[in-house]
């Protein structure tokens, strides 16, 4: 049994005690003050009942039939109890008028009995309330809270009773019904406040200030460049919510889950319990290079792009790219391919750019192979290191794999470079060598070559 069901169920305890005691007093004393008192108690009980159950079935975790979980069954639990309150305030309310104005009097005892009960209901109520409450913020329980205003009204509603009380005893035969309108006031304030909360929360209002701290956190979180909706309704202890983010659409598929998992974690942290929902808008940011928009328009049409060259001549923008298309593919259908993304470019960048795209198969994948014998290894890597040496920048040749395809061989080496040279100077050297092998070994279909700086 968790806090919020111990908790509940002292609750019950108390409520069933302080019922049967006012019972007896009230009737014994023809107060209807406390009798009042009594009812009050005995709504309570079948109030503090209700929450028992209703924190029982809200810790429930979601099923099939209920994706949100049951934390919904504590705000009809707290509806409940706001229905019997207004019905308790409206019968009160009507006798207590019916003593003072329409001359049905009542004879009241202001025994130390009576004020025994309501000095003990008032310190079990103050005690109560206040753990009650604890409880209730600590796991944002509507139920347990609901639980917390009943005792904190009967506490107010005792002290006017004992008022009442003291009234009856100093000669005032008025103040005991005047004191039971005093508790009816109580009752109906305290189901009006508990009421509205409640209506907000089942009609999905969002809680205040929730979506206000959601937009600041995610704001927050790197490659976030604005927040678009926030959403946000409680069910129980949790709160659900979606937000919808504006991203570079530069950004990479596996960067974009990434930013959603660093968008939930900031919420979490900042919004203990909160199940965030995010959604990722691609936006175009006035800082993206021709470079970054051609590949944009590439990936969206899935077409594997590289080389790309960007010129401006005269004030004409000119772009050149490679596309990569697969191998088995007719000319014509690789051309559809090619001229769907010239259009979709010039799309993006007026009709007068100029765009030019070369057509390439894709690489190889899948194709079954074996390793080349020793033999041919030895006299690929002589050749390897003789084309390296006089290219007069790269130096020992290592790492030299090769293997044998039906679609040809395949060849993998390594290379040191001076760390200072350039990026282009290094790749012009390294494709200079593998054209260079690819002469001398006309069955080689590829070379893969990869300089790393060492001095």
């Amino acid at each position: 049994m968790n806090e919020k069901e111990r908790v509940a169920l002292s609750s019950v305890g108390a409520s069933a005690a302080l019922t049967i005691a006012k019972a007896v007093v009230g009737l014994s004393t023809g107060s209807l003050a406390i009798l009042s008192e009594a009812a009050h108690s005995l709504l309570d009980f079948a109030a503090t009942a209700m929450t028992y159950f209703a924190v029982r079935i809200a810790d429930k975790p979601a099923d099939a039939e209920h994706h949100y979980g049951h934390g919904k069954v504590e705000n009809l639990s707290a509806l409940a109890e706001t229905a019997l309150l207004f019905v308790l305030s409206g019968v009160v309310a009507w006798e207590a008028g019916r003593r003072l104005f329409g001359g049905h009097s009542h004879a009241v005892e202001a025994t130390a009995a009576a004020f025994a009960i309501i000095l003990g209901s008032i310190a079990i109520d103050f005690f109560r309330a206040r753990v009650l409450s604890r409880v209730a913020a600590a796991t944002s329980s509507q139920a347990l809270e609901a639980d917390a205003l009943h005792f904190s009204s009967d506490l107010w509603s005792s002290a006017a009773v004992l008022v009442g009380l003291v009234g009856v005893r100093l000669g005032y035969d008025g103040a005991d019904s005047a004191a039971a309108l005093v508790v009816a006031l109580f009752v109906c304030l305290a189901g009006w406040r508990l009421g509205r909360r409640t209506i907000e929360t089942l009609t999905d209002t969002a809680p205040e200030g929730v979506a206000e701290r959601i937009s600041a956190v995610a704001r927050r979180v790197r490659n976030v460049v604005s927040v678009e909706r926030v959403r946000a309704r409680q069910v129980g202890a949790k709160v659900f919510g979606e937000i919808e983010v504006g991203a570079s659409r530069t950004l990479p598929l596996d960067r974009v889950e990434s930013l959603k998992s660093d968008i939930a974690a900031a919420v979490m942290a900042a919004v203990p319990d909160a199940q965030i929902s995010v959604s990722v808008i691609p936006r175009a940011l006035d800082d993206e290079t021709v470079m970054e928009r051609v590949m944009v328009i590439a990936r969206n049409r899935a077409v594997a792009v590289h080389h790309v060259t960007v010129q401006a001549i005269a004030g004409k923008l000119s772009i050149s790219l490679d596309i990569e298309v697969d191998g088995e593919l007719s000319l014509a259908a690789a051309h559809d391919i090619a001229d769907g993304l010239e259009a979709a470019i010039r799309d993006e960048f007026g009709p007068t750019v100029e765009v030019e795209t070369h057509i390439e198969p894709l690489q190889m994948t899948g194709v079954a192979g074996r390793d080349a014998t020793a033999g041919e290894v030895a006299a690929i890597g002589s050749a390897l290191a003789e084309l390296a040496t006089a290219s007069g920048m790269l130096r020992n040749v290592h790492d030299v794999r090769v293997r044998e395809t039906t679609n040809g061989g395949i060849v993998n080496f390594h290379c040191d470079v001076d760390p200072a040279s350039t990026v282009a100077a290094v790749h012009d050297l390294v494709d200079r060598v593998e054209r260079g092998l690819r002469e001398r070994f006309p069955v080689i279909k590829r070379v893969i070559g990869h300089a790393e700086p060492r001095a």
